[in-house]
């Protein structure tokens, strides 16, 4: 078991480096405590604290109760209430409000005769998201308030539509946002740990001490992957912790389940970070290669749209991306509390790729450094 006390050595190497240098300690904590905090906060798609202008040209009963509703909601802290057709564009345009309400003149009167009483919405365009997500909290409030009144009335609406949200009632954003950043944080951190490693002793002239020591290309591999993966397991442990203590993220599933499946996505960031290391010759060649593969990644991961929204043949070929399969576990195990089959399907295709990078890697270091 010579090699496998050889293998160990480096290991323990690999992380004397990491913790002993300051810069390197705090390239391991700093970022990953910076992401958990500030990330639910910023990458939010709620809509909260907005403005919301208000054109009542009516002026009964029932476009008062529904402005005095639209103030106490969450999502709009200040109404502005509007003289004129003249004052709607400008507000619009100089992005004051994010929507426009406007009643017409007979909107009460309509409304208290159990007629038809349509009122206009005009959103920014130029945020699209967010002036939708303000629409559907609009006519929430709106059909809300009319069928109260059709109760109170004795005449009950024909139908009403009850929307129940599983996985997460409350539609809490953090719910979503946790988990996939823990496959965002562990890539940035994983990556680039790896990929400056290698190039990191060719600048320090301690490479060639690793090639004529009894270390094969392979055994060095292990090493270095072995501790980037102690210390993205430790990162993972932060960010969960934080999930489930900090900012109460129900964890549905099981928690060794996550581990097993970060130690498959883990070899697979490994493998692409020692290829680019292996390719670059400094530091900030690495460091630029890792983001040139980093952003492209987490844009095709699903993370902030839909792959299924994506052409056919993105969609194809996302299935080469790491991140895009262990969002998909993470998530799963997070808020469904999904089955060991489940998690399979997800966790072949990053034991593939994997299996892909790091054999790429180590043909590199043999036709390199062999």
């Amino acid at each position: 078991m010579t090699w496998l006390r050889r293998i160990i050595a480096l290991i323990r190497k690999e992380l004397q480096i990491l913790l002993a240098d300051p810069q390197s300690r705090k390239l391991v904590v700093i970022p990953v405590l910076l992401q958990v905090v500030l990330f639910p906060l910023a990458a939010t798609l709620e809509v909260k604290n907005n403005t919301l202008a208000v054109l009542d040209e009516d002026g009964g009963a029932a476009a008062v109760e529904l402005t005095q509703r639209f103030a106490r909601a969450g999502a709009f802290t200040e109404i502005i209430h509007l003289e004129g057709d003249a004052q709607v564009a400008g507000v619009i345009d100089s992005q004051k409000a994010i929507a426009v309400v406007r009643f017409a003149p007979d909107f009460s009167r309509k409304a208290a005769l159990g007629e038809p009483a349509p009122m206009q919405l005009l959103l920014d365009g130029r945020r699209s998201n967010s002036s939708q997500i303000a629409a559907s909290y609009i006519q929430d409030i709106t059909t809300a308030y009319f069928n109260e009144r059709s109760l109170a009335t004795g005449h009950p609406p024909a139908s009403e539509l009850v929307v129940r949200h599983r996985y997460n009632p409350n539609l809490e954003y953090r719910w979503f946002i946790l988990p996939s950043l823990v496959a965002i944080i562990l890539t940035v951190s994983a990556l680039i740990l790896t990929a400056l490693s290698v190039a990191r002793e060719r600048e320090h002239g301690t490479f060639e001490q690793l090639l004529v020591s009894p270390l094969t290309p392979e055994m060095i591999m292990i090493g270095k992957a072995s501790a980037v993966l102690l210390v993205g397991l430790f990162q993972a442990s932060v960010i969960i912790a934080a999930a489930v203590l900090v900012y109460r993220v129900p964890l549905s599933g099981s928690l060794a389940l996550i581990y097993a499946s970060s130690v498959l996505y883990f070899l697979a960031l490994v493998g692409t970070g020692l290829f680019i290391s292996a390719i670059c010759s400094t530091q900030q060649q690495a460091f630029l290669g890792s983001f040139a593969f980093i952003m492209p990644a987490i844009l095709l991961s699903g993370y902030a749209s839909p792959v299924e929204n994506m052409p056919q043949w993105l969609q194809t070929a996302t299935w080469f991306n790491p991140i895009r399969h262990f969002i998909v576990i993470v998530k799963s195990i997070f808020l469904k509390d999904v089955s060991v089959a489940f998690v399979l399907e997800s966790a072949v295709p990053l034991l593939v790729i994997a299996a892909v990078t790091l054999g790429i890697a180590v043909l590199i270091f043999r036709k390199r450094f062999g």
